[in-house]
């Protein structure tokens, strides 16, 4: 279950408008690469240690991959790739790599993804 509180905000498109409270998820903690080690290892045959070095050679594997520019498809989780902001140039041949203002990461959630979403309870925290 995901937790969430009011949050009161204003509303960016009318700063003069009255502000309003928002339903914002709260986080429960975090998990780290060990943890996921150990809960994959208990789900198969395969040990804690080749769980977490299967995990960091994932890591490493999709950062080089998204280095190169290419799409990296992870299965039912979803697609991520490289984006860019970048300064606006009046010819297209002015564009450059010193155009760009900084990198991000646009992650595209799978079908299974979206779909726990969809079913995701919620309740009120504190």
């Amino acid at each position: 279950m995901v937790g969430i509180k009011p949050i009161l905000k204003s509303n960016p498109r009318d700063l003069t408008a009255e502000k309003k409270y928002y339903a914002t998820a709260i986080s429960q903690g975090t998990i780290d690469f060990e943890r996921l080690a150990y809960l994959v290892s208990n789900q198969c045959t395969v040990r804690e240690s080749d769980c977490y070095a299967v995990l960091r050679a994932l890591e490493h594997n999709i950062m080089d991959e998204l280095k190169q520019g290419k799409i990296v498809q992870l299965g039912d989780l979803g697609n991520m790739q490289v984006g860019v902001s970048s300064n606006g140039e009046v010819l297209a041949s002015d564009v450059s790599s010193a155009s760009v203002k900084k990198a991000h990461l646009n992650f595209r959630p799978g079908v299974k993804l979206r779909d726990m979403l969809e079913i995701t309870k919620y309740k009120i925290v504190s």
